[in-house]
């Protein structure tokens, strides 16, 4: 949700300033109205998380294990870039320690994941590679589209090398659809969207550390543009199942896009790409917008939101409430069962003694 919003609030600012959509004379307003609501958002989500890793530590443990679920502890750190990168105020005024402590976990998790796909025997990539996967590639090129606009150099072309060369891996290994691969359930066909986003915004990044939109940028948004073209038009691996917070996947991917055509139309300057590119940021919009609302109407309306995971969302070790509530209830019925054997002993014993002076 959050990756979703955020780079809304990145979208609105890039139309707004791009040189080729500035026939559409988009108002600052909705750039500054995006990025607090992606600033709340963030905060009520970490808040959330934050108090499950507090009461429910097993619960996010398992989650880290999970093949599919671990790389989405990517997605805060990459949330909070888009943030930064949406701000309404210029990004070379943010102090570069700010660039360092996001980009931190990032490093840090793509240690342990990268080395895992390499070198761990259940973990390596060929036996866990799912679309989800994504997002511990992005976030290198979110990370050096980020370092670029503030005006560094050398990290930003670090976290894009290590970036690319892990999402060649990938994208190979993810065609390739091996027999050992982990199979996704129908319901998480929307994070096939994910591979969108990685070239697509891999393109802007180069397009930022190279100053232009040169044919590096133009070969990664190529690549972003057909996958996504290649996407659409497969309706029938989108439908036949319910909503579920797995279709968020659809929104970030389809804005990153929206950004690099953006970007590309401002290079290629013609009718053709300017419709191009105000028709995907309409799009993404729709997208986000009909997510979002569709969102809060079964969470507050329905109230089928969050379902029982019994997978993950189960720890053994349960609140101290919980287990006094266990105990009470285990004590009144072992009285209940207790006063309900008293007439039965007695009646049996009776019955016992009545038969012992028969005989």
């Amino acid at each position: 949700m959050c990756l979703g919003v955020n780079s809304q609030a990145m979208l609105w600012k890039t139309l707004e300033s791009e040189p080729s959509m500035a026939f559409l004379h988009v108002h600052p307003t909705a750039n500054y109205v995006f990025w607090w609501v992606s600033v709340a958002l963030t905060v009520i989500v970490s808040v959330a998380y934050l108090l499950k890793v507090i009461f429910y530590f097993e619960a996010v443990r398992r989650e880290f294990h999970h093949p599919v679920r671990v790389n989405f502890f990517f997605a805060p750190s990459i949330a909070c870039l888009f943030l930064v990168k949406g701000e309404p105020h210029p990004v070379w005024e943010i102090h570069h320690v700010v660039y360092n402590l996001l980009m931190l976990p990032i490093l840090c998790l793509g240690l342990k994941i990268y080395g895992q796909w390499m070198s761990s025997g259940e973990r390596r990539l060929s036996k866990v590679a799912n679309p989800s996967n994504h997002l511990a590639v992005v976030g290198n090129f979110v990370g050096a589209l980020l370092g670029a606009k503030m005006g560094l150099r050398e990290l930003p072309i670090f976290f894009f090398a290590v970036g690319l060369a892990h999402y060649a891996v990938l994208f190979v290994t993810l065609y390739q659809r091996l027999p050992t691969n982990v199979q996704l359930p129908k319901e998480l066909h929307p994070v096939f969207f994910l591979f969108v986003a990685a070239p697509s915004v891999a393109s802007m990044a180069w397009a930022r550390i190279s100053g232009e939109f040169n044919d590096g940028a133009k070969l990664l948004y190529f690549i972003s543009l057909f996958l996504y073209m290649s996407l659409v038009v497969r309706i029938s691996l989108f439908t036949g199942f319910r909503f579920s917070l797995a279709w968020w996947a659809y929104t970030f991917p389809m804005t990153s896009v929206a950004l690099a055509t953006a970007l590309y139309a401002s290079e290629v300057d013609n009718l053709l790409t300017r419709a191009l590119a105000v028709g995907l940021a309409v799009i993404a919009v729709v997208t986000v917008t009909a997510v979002l609302a569709t969102t809060l109407y079964h969470a507050f309306v329905c109230g089928d939101l969050f379902p029982n995971d019994v997978s993950i969302a189960i720890t053994r070790r349960k609140p101290k409430f919980s287990k006094m509530l266990t105990q009470i209830r285990s004590s009144s019925s072992e009285v209940k069962d207790l006063v309900l054997s008293i007439p039965n002993f007695s009646s049996s014993s009776k019955h016992s003694s009545s038969n012992s002076r028969a005989s």
